[in-house]
């Protein structure tokens, strides 16, 4: 069984299962997040859904490519949580899929090229204030308790 983080399933509500990738982006002793500014201004880690017929690991440079402007290496798998979550963008209610990677940035090309986001830099302690997502917050936190060690 995947742990949940956040609200509760509405009763009733009926949920369309979405799987998405994330990534934790340590470098120099900061972490890359994304700022997005609609629907809701939210600080997350940066990642998303996963396209029909594409891999987690292409979804993931994808998705970081677009939402902060990186490009990452060495990504590896550190942990995967659920969530049940409106998406007004899409006007869909979700079950979301939620696996976290590790990855380095290697390279900035440029500003994001996804409308309403902002790269931004944070130590792991900010990082995980700032995190709207409480899974995103939970994994950040154990990220950082284990590379303290």
């Amino acid at each position: 069984m995947i742990r949940r983080f956040g609200d509760r399933p509405e009763p009733g509500q009926r949920y369309i299962r979405r799987a998405g990738a994330y990534a934790i982006l340590p470098l120099d002793g900061q972490l890359l997040l994304t700022h997005q500014s609609e629907p809701e201004p939210e600080v997350q880690l940066p990642g998303g859904g996963i396209d029909p017929g594409e891999s987690p690991l292409a979804a993931l440079h994808r998705e970081v490519f677009e939402e902060t402007g990186w490009r990452i290496a060495t990504p590896r798998r550190f942990a995967a949580f659920r969530r049940f979550a409106y998406m007004p963008e899409y006007d869909l209610w979700a079950e979301k899929l939620c696996t976290i990677y590790v990855a380095r940035p290697i390279a900035c090309m440029g500003p994001p090229s996804e409308p309403g986001h902002e790269a931004l830099w944070a130590t792991p302690e900010q990082a995980v204030a700032l995190l709207g997502n409480p899974g995103d917050a939970h994994f950040t936190a154990l990220f950082d308790r284990l590379n303290r060690r």
